[in-house]
């Protein structure tokens, strides 16, 4: 099978047993917890977020065995996954603790990949990885350093997934550019995903159960932890920092040229940056889970138009959708929203797959790279 065909998933969650293990002993989110349902039946529920709808999510193998990840794929024609932790990764840890849980999970998830399967008629395995940082409060930055190093070390960890709050301050806190520097150095991909969302207060006193945090909330996280990165200058300082957002970036594409319009009639920083805002969103990579072909299009326009806005660019012709797709990967944000029935597919990939296929003005290699070429290509595969 030629590597140009292949599937591959960039947004696709687990919790390794030994993470899950930790969750089950906790009394407080993020927790595991088991009842009883109405049936009598036992059943885990997951719960991440503080006053969480429905007293969390329940949960089964799917979150945290490696079989049940492969037979996903298999029924779903996908090759080959990039895992994650999901959130929220080691955020209620002391720095220690974070360290020392970090490592041992790197290493779990390098075995978890390492001896999956190999993709057939190729010598890629079926798994690869994003590892974890201890990027908790009052961690030092030479933890931070050293754990780079351990998953760049790591044969079949490609990158790292990062929330948004960094030690404390957030992501564009200086006192984090020796971390974006090392990961820029070795050529890692910092996967960011949202997990804190919006106040609670934002969503009023009506039930909407997950709908107002998860389809907003977690979408606008992204959207203002990017935007602050962009303001703080940290493209212009590593230029060759690999940053995948989460959702299609949230709103930041929806709004980038209101941010530019801002920055430039705001004297704190209409100086600060290099080149206009807008360029920036080109340097970006940003994964294909919008489930529209629509939203996937206008996403794809922004990211086309970017070299546009980089200061001295003589060059005004409308760019061609087409660019925009060489920075956009197919993702299914597996395990989380399994269809009602098991004989049914996951609507997060059939949704998102038809997507692709039918954004108008992607020829048929755009859209192979999106599906799967793009990343064999951001992970050196």
């Amino acid at each position: 099978m030629a590597a140009r065909q292949l599937v591959v998933d960039v947004h696709t969650h687990l919790y390794l047993p030994r993470y899950a293990s930790i969750l089950r002993q906790r009394n407080t989110v993020p927790k595991i917890v088991t009842r009883v349902r109405d049936d009598g039946c036992k059943e885990e529920r997951l719960v991440i977020l503080k006053d969480e709808p429905s007293g969390g999510r329940p949960i089964g193998a799917s979150y945290t065995e490696r079989n049940e990840k492969l037979k996903f794929m298999k029924k779903h024609g996908i090759d080959i996954s990039i895992v994650s932790t999901a959130n929220p990764w080691l955020d209620f840890l002391q720095p220690k603790e974070a360290h020392d849980l970090a490592v041992k999970l790197n290493d779990d998830l390098e075995e978890y990949c390492s001896t999956s399967p190999t993709v057939r008629g190729t010598s890629m395995k079926q798994l690869y990885g994003f590892g974890l940082l201890p990027i908790v409060p009052h961690v030092g930055i030479d933890s931070l350093l050293e754990t780079v190093k351990q998953i760049s070390a790591s044969s079949h960890l490609k990158g790292l997934i990062m929330g948004t709050r960094g030690i404390g301050k957030g992501l564009d806190d200086e006192e984090l550019d020796p971390l974006w520097a090392a990961i820029s150095e070795a050529g890692l991909t910092v996967f960011l995903h949202p997990h804190y969302g919006i106040p609670q207060e934002a969503w009023g006193e009506k039930d909407n159960g997950h709908v107002l945090p998860l389809a907003l909330g977690f979408p606008m996280e992204t959207t203002i932890a990017t935007t602050r990165l962009i303001l703080s200058g940290v493209f212009d300082r590593f230029p060759s920092l690999r940053l995948l957002l989460a959702h299609s970036g949230g709103a930041l594409p929806q709004l980038s040229s209101r941010l530019a319009s801002c920055i430039v009639h705001d004297p704190i920083v209409a100086s600060r940056l290099k080149h206009d805002a807008r360029f920036y969103l080109g340097k970006l990579y940003l994964d294909a889970v919008s489930y529209g072909s629509e939203e996937l299009g206008f996403v794809s326009d922004v990211l086309a138009r970017s070299n546009r806005y980089e200061t001295g660019s003589n060059n005004v012709d409308q760019a061609s959708r087409s660019i925009g797709s060489g920075r956009m990967l197919f993702g299914t944000d597996h395990p989380f929203f399994p269809p009602l029935a098991s004989s049914e597919k996951w609507k997060s990939v059939v949704e998102n797959l038809d997507a692709i296929e039918n954004v108008q003005g992607w020829s048929e290699v755009d859209k192979i790279g999106v599906k799967g070429g793009n990343a064999i290509s951001l992970f050196n595969l």
